[in-house]
């Protein structure tokens, strides 16, 4: 269970603030349920409130500093989510971004920016699909890194290109 306190990453809401722990009043609220409140960082003004039991939506701890700097190291090693059927691809997209998981927001990122370069080497453009997924997987890595790295998301985003671009 998350503390006060707590970073978490929840779904695609992106790294959140626990500002509470507790059980709900109000008319149908289930007052035996205990439910986190979930500031998330980068919405303003918003707040979400979660069933501390809820598996609906994947909830977890930010990574670690350690982890921040593992995930950077193995950058190189970490595969691509090459497919070329496109209505395939944006699904793997979305499971990759609903998963919460580094790595497979890493594939994502990889997967777009090769796609990307690809495409560009022949005159054409990016596609709508793999820059928008591009955009939501590098704000959700950014979010998170920033955390642990004690960063802006802008300052962990620039941090991310130095460290890639060196190894």
């Amino acid at each position: 269970m998350f503390e006060v306190g707590d970073y978490v990453v929840h779904g695609n809401n992106g790294v959140c603030k626990v500002e509470a722990v507790q059980t709900m009043d109000g008319i149908g609220a289930d007052k035996k349920r205990v439910y986190y409140t979930l500031v998330p960082l980068y919405t303003s003004g918003s707040k979400l409130f979660v069933p501390t039991d809820s598996t609906k939506v994947v909830t977890r701890s930010v990574m670690t500093k350690k982890e921040a700097k593992k995930l950077l190291e193995e950058w190189n090693e970490i595969e691509t989510l090459w497919i070329e059927n496109d209505k395939k691809r944006e699904e793997i997209y979305k499971e990759a971004l609903r998963s919460c998981d580094c790595r497979q927001w890493v594939k994502l990122i990889k997967t777009s920016y090769q796609r990307n370069q690809s495409r560009m080497e022949k005159g054409k453009k990016a596609t709508t699909s793999d820059e928008r997924y591009l955009h939501m997987a590098e704000e959700n890595l950014f979010g998170e890194l920033a955390i642990p790295l004690q960063m802006t998301r802008g300052e962990a985003e620039d941090y991310f290109i130095a460290q890639v671009k060196m190894g």
